[in-house]
């Protein structure tokens, strides 16, 4: 590894590479907050953005192996007579695979970076996206094709809280957090962030404070580390947070080809072998990419808006092909 390192010009944040129990590296760069002058460390908790999805998908599928909730479960069952442009045949398998072709309150396709329709003081607990999610006729037919929707997500922690009778954030601490050991991780206010969290900054150096909701749901707002990631894809895979059939359903490839080539399962990218979390949003960034043939993970956290996939991409390309030997 002394020779694989990643391009850390004008990063902020932390990138880590690890195999099993080792540390192959770690970088931190920058402050995690400017007006304190702490800097970045490995130990640093950093938003995920819409990383935050493969946790929600994760949670679903838990509830589906409880047996509260099926695949083929329609949305409209669970919401009754809220959010009514949702069409009838949206099921959860639609929604947790982004090809419900629901309206989406922040669409992506037209502008990711929309200001929200609702101050974000008020989005401080699950139903309280209700009203910004209302509204947003139909785009296409459930099942037609990928669209990746923030919305759908939200509506799946809208569900998840009802069938459980649980707070969406309670729900994702015990049933993914606590079983993967990610004791750093949760969903914190953004106006009360616990001590070693990196605060979000956009390019004009203001903070992300007022771009983003309090408190996040279904499509972002978790927090985590780069040690809790990695422990995360272990967990995952050894089936200690759901049944293996499960994880199957979360990385099966129900979209070949839903960006630039990369697959989309039901919560989580791929890109050949590599299974990967991704998420961007004001002054957040964060890609952690898994490799689970060698039990490699490089993740990549910035609390500021700079490029990170690729580096993350080409520092796991740098490490299998400088010999690392498959774990057993």
């Amino acid at each position: 590894m002394a020779d694989v390192e990643p391009d850390l010009e004008g990063y902020c944040g932390v990138i880590s590479a690890r195999r099993g129990d080792d540390v192959l590296g770690e970088w931190a760069i920058g402050l995690a907050d400017r007006t304190a002058g702490a800097p970045n460390t490995p130990e640093t908790r950093f938003g995920l953005a819409s990383g935050t999805k493969t946790f929600t998908a994760l949670t679903v599928l838990s509830l589906v192996g409880d047996g509260l909730l099926r695949l083929e479960t329609p949305a409209r069952e669970i919401l009754g007579a809220d959010l009514p442009l949702i069409a009838d045949d949206v099921t959860i398998g639609h929604l947790l695979s982004h090809t419900s072709g629901i309206g989406d309150y922040l669409d992506e396709e037209v502008d990711a970076l929309a200001p929200l329709s609702v101050p974000v003081q008020q989005l401080d607990s699950t139903p309280a996206y209700l009203p910004m999610l209302d509204g947003f006729p139909t785009k296409f037919p459930a099942g037609e094709r990928f669209s990746y929707c923030n919305g759908g997500y939200v509506v799946l922690a809208i569900i998840a809280e009802r069938v459980a009778g649980t707070p969406f954030a309670d729900l994702v601490r015990t049933r993914v957090f606590e079983p993967a050991g990610m004791d750093a991780s949760g969903f914190p206010r953004s106006d009360l962030l616990p001590p070693g969290t990196a605060t979000g900054y956009k390019d004009d150096g203001r903070t992300n404070v007022f771009e983003l909701p309090v408190v996040g749901s279904g499509d972002g707002g978790a927090h985590s580390t780069v040690s809790d990631l990695h422990r995360f894809w272990g967990a995952l895979l050894a089936g200690r947070i759901v049944d293996p059939s499960l994880v199957a359903l979360l990385t099966e490839r129900v979209t070949p080809d839903a960006d630039d080539g990369l697959g989309y399962g039901r919560g989580v990218w791929l890109d050949d072998d590599d299974l990967m979390i991704v998420g961007a949003d004001h002054g957040v960034v964060a890609v952690s990419r898994h490799h689970p043939p060698t039990a490699t993970t490089v993740t990549g956290l910035a609390n500021a808006e700079v490029p990170t996939f690729g580096r993350v991409s080409e520092l796991m390309g740098a490490i299998q092909s400088d010999g690392v030997v498959p774990a057993e």
